[in-house]
């Protein structure tokens, strides 16, 4: 129980804000470019009992990634429905490395101010919870990103490249998207994607961002999923 309440403690507020912007930061760019669904809905906001899926959520404490209910997108609204869903989709995984990269700027300014190593301080006790909470923010904002970056229709990687392929290739594509959750699943938990693509990915990432404190992120990480 009290591993439960150490998860809960660390990991609720960055993985809730990583997936609640994510969702919000695609409304928006829809909404800038002539698509008013989301802002209409009352899902441009910051608010989670907008965005709270409670499955998904959960999610962020068994497999170290989660979901928020999807903010709604007309396409036919925007100005250039093609062009514009290209942007509408990568703002999520923008979002997302943005987070990643404010987390770890103020992940490495905190450990150099003051050295959480240095553990039972005064210090260390109110230095300790920020920087696990921000360093469980860098993995799990690159880990999104990456993710959704899969070109595999509805993730954003798939909207990506549909909106960059001519018409027919991207209307193939498109045609999957009614069992592209069904690939998703497949790949990552029945193949070795996860080790052998995103993994990889994901510590390059960890350690451009991080630098000197990606150890520190990657050992956080482990600890919150064991």
């Amino acid at each position: 129980m009290e591993s439960f309440f150490l998860k809960l403690s660390v990991m609720l507020v960055p993985g809730m804000l990583a997936i609640v912007c994510h969702e919000v930061s695609h409304g928006y760019v829809a909404w800038r470019f002539g698509d008013p669904t989301a802002k209409m809905m009352g899902r441009l906001t910051l608010n989670p009992l907008k965005h709270i899926d409670i499955f998904g959520t959960l999610m962020i404490f068994f497999i170290g990634i989660g979901w928020a209910k999807p903010v709604p997108v007309v396409s036919e609204n925007l100005r250039n429905p093609k062009r514009d869903m290209i942007w509408v989709a990568a703002a999520g995984p923008i979002t997302n490395i943005m987070l990643a990269t404010v987390s770890a700027l103020l992940l490495r300014g905190l450990v150099a101010f003051g050295n959480p190593a240095v553990s039972g301080s005064p210090l260390a006790m109110l230095t300790e919870p920020v920087v696990m909470m921000l360093a469980f923010s860098v993995y799990i904002n690159l880990l999104l990103a990456i993710f959704n970056m899969i070109p595999v229709p509805p993730l954003d990687g798939g909207r990506v490249l549909t909106g960059l392929l001519p018409y027919k290739q991207a209307a193939a594509l498109s045609s999957i998207e009614p069992y592209g959750m069904i690939i998703i699943i497949v790949l990552v938990f029945f193949t070795n994607m996860f080790s052998y693509i995103i993994s990889p990915f994901l510590k390059i990432g960890v350690q451009l961002l991080a630098g000197p404190q990606s150890g520190l992120v990657l050992g956080v990480t482990r600890l919150m999923m064991h």
